[in-house]
């Protein structure tokens, strides 16, 4: 096929068949990644399901909120797709669930494309939002993305396995951040390299597309806020006021900087 590969809404002669050309995925050698696929609508599950297989892939697929669980439970889930209009629990539902019982990557694939709906879905913790109809090598670039992000956002916190600053303690290796008492500070897979993001910069101001750019391998459009929403998300879990922030600062016409200094633990 010459035109892009897509999915998510049929034409008069069906589906069109997808480029099944491989392109390399960043993951450990030893174990393929795992792409859970959380859609009722077995058309687009079997044409997402075949093209990530032949992207070197292990694929599963589940329906409804309870399938999904189990399929988590059987298997080591990198990254879920997750539909919103979904039987039973509806995709935000399931995504405020996986945020507070899962650590992996969370990509919303759904219909709806009001900006209200992409603010909720990252505001409940999805680590990316993709529209249908989609082209499934842009989806594939967003799920080598997140892979990518899980495995070397982290190094870039000047290659230290633990950091300390104001008070916080980050377990590079581990993926945990802890508090000045400590106790645990949950955060999504885009939370926690957003921080190390910020701790490899400590003190210089980073611009939304640079911000985007390391998170999604793309500059932010005119009016993606998604940026935004993920700064708002950290900063309600490291500020002790979000309103009046301390530690990541905004500044005026140029972007967010980490105000504090970080030093190996």
């Amino acid at each position: 096929m010459d035109g892009p590969a897509w999915c998510g809404a049929s034409s008069g002669t069906g589906w069109q068949s997808p480029d099944y050309t491989v392109i390399p995925v960043s993951a450990p050698p030893t174990r393929r990644p795992h792409l859970l696929i959380v859609e009722d609508d077995e058309e687009i599950v079997g044409i997402i399901r075949r093209y990530f297989t032949a992207q070197g892939f292990d694929v599963s697929a589940a329906a409804n909120g309870v399938a999904m669980r189990e399929e988590i439970d059987k298997h080591m889930i990198d990254v879920i797709l997750l539909d919103l209009g979904l039987p039973g629990e509806d995709g935000f539902t399931l995504t405020r669930y996986l945020r507070e019982q899962w650590k992996g990557a969370i990509i919303i694939v759904t219909g709806r494309g009001e900006s209200i709906d992409r603010v909720v879905g990252l505001e409940l913790g999805a680590d990316d939002y993709v529209t249908k109809p989609f082209d499934l090598r842009e989806l594939l670039a967003r799920v080598r993305s997140v892979l990518r992000r899980s495995v070397d956002a982290a190094s870039a916190a000047n290659g230290a396995d633990a950091l300390q600053f104001a008070g916080f303690h980050l377990n590079r290796a581990a993926r945990e951040l802890t508090d000045a008492q400590g106790k645990r500070v949950p955060l999504t897979t885009g939370e926690f390299d957003l921080l190390c993001i910020f701790l490899a910069h400590a003190n210089r101001v980073l611009s939304r597309d640079e911000l985007m750019n390391s998170l999604h391998g793309r500059d932010a459009g005119p009016f993606d806020r998604s940026i935004d929403v993920q700064v708002g998300r950290l900063r309600r879990k490291l500020e002790s006021d979000p309103e009046q922030p301390a530690l990541i600062k905004s500044v005026r016409g140029a972007g967010y900087m980490l105000a504090v200094r970080a030093t190996r633990a």
